[in-house]
């Protein structure tokens, strides 16, 4: 049971904490270096790399999250705090599967058509979901961590 543990904090912290990085490092760095086509063709490189490693992660998500839920005898004998992390670990695939199929993909094909302005409309979409998949990012964190604590029953 401590490898699933693991490989679940693991795979929550690389998604997490590498859209904390792209989004208070990595963005504004772009921003104040570079120009817009060399700045979303950066994003697009990234994102290839980053989302690829996001689906390895929702997957270890999902299969280490599944077998602690049966180890501890079903969703009726885990306590509240696991069924809000559930949620909010739903919520983010969803998030996730906008800026995949509805945001990146068409990313790629503006950049490699060299459509800059479309391509920076849509980079700012997945701006936006990136925030939003942070946020439910760091309250999942904070709901495991008040409620292993006891604070949450």
């Amino acid at each position: 049971m401590a490898i699933i543990k693991l490989s679940h904090l693991l795979a929550a912290v690389l998604w997490v904490g590498g859209m904390f990085f792209a989004y208070t490092a990595l963005r504004p760095a772009a921003m104040e270096t570079l120009q817009p086509p060399e700045r979303l063709r950066l994003w697009e490189a990234v994102f290839r790399r980053f989302l690829h490693a996001v689906w390895v992660a929702i997957a270890v998500l999902v299969a280490s999250g599944s077998a602690m839920i049966v180890s501890y005898g079903g969703m009726g004998s885990v306590p509240t705090f696991v069924h809000v992390m559930l949620l909010l670990g739903i919520l983010m695939i969803a998030v996730f599967m906008l800026a995949y199929f509805i945001g990146y993909l068409k990313l790629k094909a503006l950049v490699a058509a060299q459509q800059w302005p479309e391509a920076g409309k849509v980079l700012g979409k997945i701006r936006q979901w990136v925030a939003l998949n942070l946020t439910l990012g760091v309250l999942t964190l904070c709901v495991v961590g008040l409620g292993r604590a006891g604070y949450l029953s």
